[in-house]
């Protein structure tokens, strides 16, 4: 009887400093030409923070400027409305 001890990743919540399973997050990427964006594959290259897949996750790191300070740039009003678009379309599934 094989039983799975794999590790599962965590990754911390930008937003609310929960730790949640990889899976459960989306990651926000810098990339070295300074551009921010969603990574919903999570394998883009630069550098990464993650957000909990709720829209009120969203709107707490929109307030108080989590990912900015994450990220050490500004992001863009576009980025947030791209966070929220995700986690609506997944909860339709």
């Amino acid at each position: 009887m094989a039983v799975n001890k794999r590790k599962v990743p965590l990754r911390k919540c930008a937003a609310t400093g929960d730790m949640f399973p990889k899976k459960e997050m989306i990651r926000i990427v810098r990339t070295k030409e300074g551009e921010i964006s969603v990574d919903l594959t999570g394998k883009k290259s630069g550098r990464g923070t993650y957000v909990s897949k709720s829209e009120a996750a969203v709107e707490k790191a929109k307030m108080t400027h989590a990912i900015e300070s994450q990220l050490g740039s500004a992001v863009p009003e576009q980025v947030y409305d791209d966070l929220l678009h995700a986690i609506r379309r997944e909860a339709i599934k």
